[in-house]
């Protein structure tokens, strides 16, 4: 795996750290393949429960490579369009891995590097970080799915003006929103969100994996069809030997053990 990417294992969790930190982890050329491929390679170990996502050097992602930018400014409209295709893609891995992915942030998130701590399941957020949708700063518009996830969380007006004035959001208030899960001191949100992460991971897997994807399709569905979603899911919950195993433990009085049961999920 390409150094851009550094990956290892903390129990039940996957620490998945983009290293990039001389440039604040700017997004370079590589760097969502690899961070794609460490997210496939988690989700295929049946003994990961969770995923991290943090940056190193004390900054989670500045966001995109302005040199990059640039020399993508002067090429083809279809040539463009693949390079945001790139980061499109690593968005919707994060979407649609049946893992829950946690966001570690220290020092902050800018453009691009927005998107991608929003992108994933739940985020914990060193107090002193701040978030910045700093596109209109030099002229473009956001990608990443960052205004789509922001306004799961904050109103149209926040969301308008963030986009709009570049400036940055600390991480207390996006807080009060919902946005951040966890306000942790300095230098603490990679430790809060492995043990959060290890705490989903303890969990019955494949109900995890369901729940998550509830979640997901719940802000674009209508009622009628996240319930008959929930039934679907419901229904193959109640079959499931997790659910056997969690009853049986509540009747029993004693702690389930899902740890027992785990294997490779699907949603």
């Amino acid at each position: 795996m390409s150094e851009l990417v550094l990956s290892r294992r903390v129990g039940a969790v996957q620490v998945v750290t983009y290293n990039n930190p001389t440039s604040r982890n700017s997004l370079v050329a590589g760097c969502y393949a690899a961070l794609a491929a460490a997210l496939a390679a988690a989700q295929a170990d049946p003994e990961v429960g969770t995923i991290v996502l943090t940056g190193a050097g004390g900054y989670f992602c500045s966001g995109g490579d302005l040199q990059r930018l640039k020399t993508w400014r002067t090429a083809p409209a279809a040539e463009r369009r693949l390079g945001i295709e790139d980061l499109h893609g690593f968005v919707r891995a994060v979407r649609d891995c049946p893992k829950p992915v946690v966001a570690a942030v220290e020092g902050g998130a800018a453009g691009a590097g927005v998107s991608l701590a929003l992108a994933c399941d739940l985020l914990v957020s060193a107090r002193d970080a701040s978030f910045s949708v700093a596109y209109v700063k030099v002229g473009l518009s956001p990608d990443g799915g960052a205004t789509a996830f922001l306004s799961e969380s904050v109103p149209r007006q926040l969301l308008t003006e963030l986009c709009l004035t570049g400036d940055r959001v600390s991480a207390q208030r996006l807080a009060e929103f919902g946005t951040v899960n966890r306000l942790v001191d300095n230098g603490r949100a990679e430790a809060e969100a492995v043990a959060l992460a290890q705490r989903i991971a303890n969990g019955p897997a494949r109900a995890t994996a369901r729940i998550k994807a509830l979640c997901r399709q719940a802000y674009g569905a209508t009622v009628d069809e996240q319930l008959e979603a929930e039934a679907n899911r419901m229904s193959e919950s109640l079959g499931d030997d997790e659910a056997a195993e969690g009853i049986g433990a509540f009747f029993a009085k004693r702690r389930p053990d899902f740890a027992a049961l785990r294997k490779p999920t699907t949603a």
